[in-house]
């Protein structure tokens, strides 16, 4: 992550970079310090890929309180930085999350789940931590055929958010041609689909229709809608 993100840390505070240490030196550093209020810092989503559940188990089994403070995940950052939505009606209402199986992780993948298995749905894919393997993540998202086709579209959003944040748009096909050229390797996600299409008409959604009702809006015999109050907490200002 930047080192900028680090500015807003108490000065004082005692500070480890996790990057060279393995979970034994983390939980040293939290068993080291029972009464200190540790914050472990992520980048990305900690909760995807974040492995984090390791951590967990360790708290729980000392009886070590722990809380899991929700950011900007990696999948919202990126959506927002190529200005799409990643769900539209009628082309895409799922989104799967997953990675590529190989080299030290094909051991944590399990039987089915699978790129290429994946892909035959053709929904909304973000592919985390594969970049480095371009040629076995366009073969797995083509699935001889079975999966998306080669015009769909695909876009690589590397270090979403950071100041140095990329964006490359392409295609399925040209996918493994566009991420070596980039030279893009890590920190990285790529979206699939159509719902990242720019030009697709696109369907109306029921949400915002004048003929459709909901718990905060009524739709009037006519057809329009009679908007109906949401109760706001009323605070008085300092």
């Amino acid at each position: 992550m930047p080192a900028e993100v680090l500015d807003h840390a108490n000065p004082a505070a005692e500070r480890h970079d996790s990057a060279g240490m393995t979970l034994e030196d983390v939980l040293e550093v939290y068993a080291g310090r029972p009464d200190a209020a540790i914050v472990r810092l992520h980048s990305g989503d900690p909760t995807v890929y974040g492995a984090i559940g390791e951590q967990i188990e360790w708290c729980r089994r000392t009886g070590r309180p722990y809380e899991i403070v929700p950011g900007v995940g990696s999948l919202g950052a990126a959506a927002a930085a190529v200005g799409c939505e990643l769900t539209s009606p009628m082309v895409s209402q799922s989104i799967v999350l997953t990675r590529l199986a190989g080299g030290r992780t094909a051991a944590s993948m399990p039987d089915g789940e699978t790129v290429a298995s994946f892909a035959s749905h053709r929904t909304t894919m973000a592919v985390y931590l594969s970049t480095q393997r371009p040629e076995q993540l366009q073969a797995e998202l083509l699935a001889d055929g079975k999966g998306y086709s080669v015009d769909t579209p695909a876009v690589v959003v590397a270090k979403a958010t950071w100041p140095d944040e990329r964006i490359v748009r392409t295609t399925v096909g040209e996918l493994a041609t566009e991420l070596r050229a980039s030279g893009i390797r890590t920190a990285a996600l790529v979206l699939v689909g159509e719902a990242l299409r720019d030009d697709r008409e696109v369907q109306r959604t029921k949400l915002y229709d004048p003929a459709y009702s909901h718990g905060c809006r009524r739709r009037s015999a006519e057809g329009s809608t009679q908007g109906r109050p949401i109760p706001v907490e009323k605070r008085r200002l300092p």
